[in-house]
């Protein structure tokens, strides 16, 4: 019964490092997706990189690495990486603006100069009473 199994039609089976692998190499390709639809010269340079990192993982299959080792040719080539024009085709979110409130750096130089301030009030209320 062929019809029951679904790797005999392919007639090569899956093993979890290669799942494991393909499924890194996704989402290689889906990072590279987002990175695409920011619209900016990094975005697009990163998407080219990432798709670039997802061809290459997917080279690195256990038992493609085992066929090429044997001097088999491996039967499953790694899919092609999508063209400008698919990634192109996502349309652009807007940028969320964050929630306001002060700067961190704000509040640290306030916390220390409030400290300072506060030891030279303490230190000039010392000299005010001394304790001969």
């Amino acid at each position: 019964m062929e019809g029951c199994d679904r790797r005999a039609a392919a007639r090569q089976a899956m093993t979890k490092a290669d799942l494991l692998v393909e499924r890194g190499a996704t989402r290689l390709q889906q990072l590279a997706q987002r990175a695409a639809g920011r619209g900016d010269g990094i975005g697009e340079w990163l998407a080219e990189e990432l798709t670039a990192d997802a061809a290459f993982l997917r080279k690195l299959k256990p038992s493609l690495i085992a066929a090429r080792a044997r001097g088999e040719s491996p039967a499953a080539q790694p899919t092609p990486p999508p063209s400008q024009a698919e990634r192109a085709e996502k349309p652009k979110k807007e940028k969320k603006r964050k929630s306001g409130g002060p700067s961190p750096l704000l509040i640290v130089g306030a916390a220390f100069a409030t400290g300072i301030l506060l030891a030279k009030v303490m230190d000039w209320r010392g000299h005010a009473h001394p304790r001969d």
